[in-house]
């Protein structure tokens, strides 16, 4: 074997990879943006496939490697709404006009989203971490979508697949951070939310 399992123990005390991705991705941010503002669409693609990718990476090793912590919860939330920016930014650019005939549909969702984000910071004074299964479940298949519409073009069926389920998302997201009285991370859902309320608990912490 190439790392014994001692080495990639060692590895793990000493470096968080669920931050690291995350922070790679934030440093990529200038770069993908630079490219899209330059509308370099081939680049940009990649780069920005390689930053959906991480995104789906990072959730999976902090469960798989119990590297979660709240500052991760925290820097992954930055890096996905970084992720959301430019990809936003690409579509604006690249595919506006594969966007055109759903502009509804989509500014609906757009809205939603950054409702979600300016909710957060208004009332908690940053940027929110909750980390629902649903919100989880959407990036995946907004993750998806976007990597299929950038590697291959747009498909109307995934399109409205992942524009129900976000609209969806985004609004327990928003309903969660309405009734609670501060920011928690990893809340699971608006059911664990309410059922921890009902025990008295502050936060239904996994």
């Amino acid at each position: 074997m190439l790392f014994t399992n001692a080495t990639i123990m060692t590895i793990k005390d000493k470096i968080n990879i669920p931050n690291a991705l995350s922070f790679g991705r934030l440093l990529l941010f200038p770069v993908i943006l630079y490219l899209a503002i330059n509308r370099h669409e081939n680049a940009f693609a990649v780069l920005i496939i390689i930053s959906l990718i991480s995104d789906v990476l990072d959730g999976m090793l902090a469960r798989l490697l119990k590297q979660k912590t709240e500052f991760g919860a925290r820097l992954d939330s930055i890096a996905d709404f970084s992720t959301y920016f430019l990809v936003f930014l690409g579509i604006w650019i690249f595919k506006r006009d594969d966007f055109a005939p759903h502009v509804t549909s989509f500014s609906i969702f757009i809205g939603l989203l950054a409702s979600a984000l300016v909710l957060s910071l208004i009332k908690f004074g940053r940027f929110p971490s909750l980390h629902l299964y649903s919100w989880k479940a959407g990036g995946y298949i907004q993750g998806g979508f976007f990597f299929i519409l950038f590697a291959f073009g747009f498909y109307t069926p995934i399109y409205y697949f992942m524009i129900i389920w976000g609209i969806l998302a985004f609004i327990e997201h928003i309903i969660i951070q309405l009734i609670i009285p501060e920011m928690i991370s990893n809340a699971k859902g608006l059911y664990w939310v309410l059922k921890a309320r009902q025990k008295g608990k502050k936060s239904p912490r996994e």
